[in-house]
């Protein structure tokens, strides 16, 4: 193969040098020529190992049915296979980052806000506010074994910021941020009717400083898995201003200024090590009066009175109707024709009306 090579480049350097033998050249390499197959690699050393270069495959029978083979052979394919045998139950691992509810809910006193201390409606209310603190103070111990700096003094600070931020990502519909600062429980119903809303909302000042009323711990599914939920009262003053998408003030205003009271829940899984304290609910008492309504916007269609109907109807009764002419009328009726002379366009005709 290699002798066939030189031999050629031999040929074609003599066709180069003299060309005029370059008949006899072409006649001697003709014979020479040999035809190599295209397919051929360029390097053929390793056409041995390419050739054992393959992977076996076992083709499954896709006629044959699981359900008619015996146990064992089937536990055989299955370990050929590497595929764990089927279970008869299903399982599906899923995640409770956070509780349905309130549980145990705070019951705020009636004319709370209203009643001052010294008075006795207020002293009364206090001294039920100190029998209750033992359940909430087992369940501050029980927290601090998860969260060692939590303490009831410095958490309302912390709450506070928390209920500003939750409010202002409403306000502004940043949901990302939102998802932060609210449990999954609270996500729908703090987004609940805000689609095509304005709503300008400013928190003011603190009417009161803000203190826990109310604490409590549970476990769900399993003891070691623990959820915290802590009540903090809030006595503030706000700005709320709501819009609907045509500009049209629906409720509150940006002027007048609104003292609020409220009682919220703040949750944490506290047996989660990077669990975050997130507003979860509002406690709406029994004796709270109902709230204003909002000012709906809806189109008005006007409809008319009893007064109108009737003068609509007297006018269609007093319409003219022009009288039917008898057949022997229409021959006297004089015929407007149309002319096109020279005397009609000066003089009009006295029967063109």
């Amino acid at each position: 193969m290699e002798i066939l090579n030189s031999t050629g480049h031999c040929f074609k350097a003599l066709q180069l040098l003299r060309p005029g033998a370059s008949i006899g050249i072409q006649a001697l390499w003709q014979t020479h020529q040999i035809r190599h197959r295209q397919t051929k690699h360029w390097k053929p050393e390793f056409k041995r190992l390419r050739k054992l270069k393959f992977i076996k495959i076992d083709l499954p029978n896709l006629n044959e049915k699981s359900s008619d083979l015996p146990e064992q052979e089937l536990k055989k394919k299955l370990k050929e296979r590497g595929v764990l045998p089927p279970r008869p139950w299903l399982e599906r691992p899923f995640y409770i980052s956070s509780t349905g509810g309130i549980f145990e809910p705070y019951v705020p006193p009636e004319g709370d806000g209203k009643k001052s201390i010294i008075s006795k409606g207020g002293a009364k209310q206090k001294y039920e506010f100190v029998e209750k603190k033992s359940k909430s103070m087992l369940a501050v111990r029980k927290i601090r074994n998860y969260e060692e700096d939590f303490n009831t003094d410095d958490f309302p600070t912390i709450a506070q910021d928390i209920y500003v931020g939750a409010h202002e990502m409403m306000a502004l519909k940043d949901k990302h941020k939102l998802r932060e600062l609210v449990t999954e429980r609270c996500y729908p119903e703090i987004m609940h009717n805000v689609r095509y809303k304005t709503i300008h909302w400013k928190f003011l000042k603190s009417l009161e400083l803000p203190y826990v009323v109310h604490a409590r711990v549970t476990d769900i599914i399993s003891k070691e898995n623990l959820f915290a939920q802590v009540t903090v009262r809030f006595h503030t003053q706000q700005l709320l201003a709501i819009y609907d998408r045509f500009g049209r003030l629906m409720h509150g205003s940006e002027i007048v200024a609104k003292d609020v009271l409220e009682y919220v829940v703040f949750e944490k899984h506290i047996s989660n090590e990077y669990g975050k304290w997130r507003l979860h609910d509002k406690i709406i008492p029994d004796w709270l009066p109902p709230k204003e309504p909002s000012i709906g916007t809806y189109r008005l269609i006007e409809e008319p009175d009893d007064t109108t109907l009737q003068a609509i109807e007297s006018k269609e009764d007093n319409k003219e109707i022009p009288p039917k002419l008898e057949a022997g009328e229409e021959k006297d009726k004089p015929q407007i024709v149309a002319s096109t002379t020279s005397d009609a366009l000066t003089k009009p005709s006295s029967t063109v009306i």
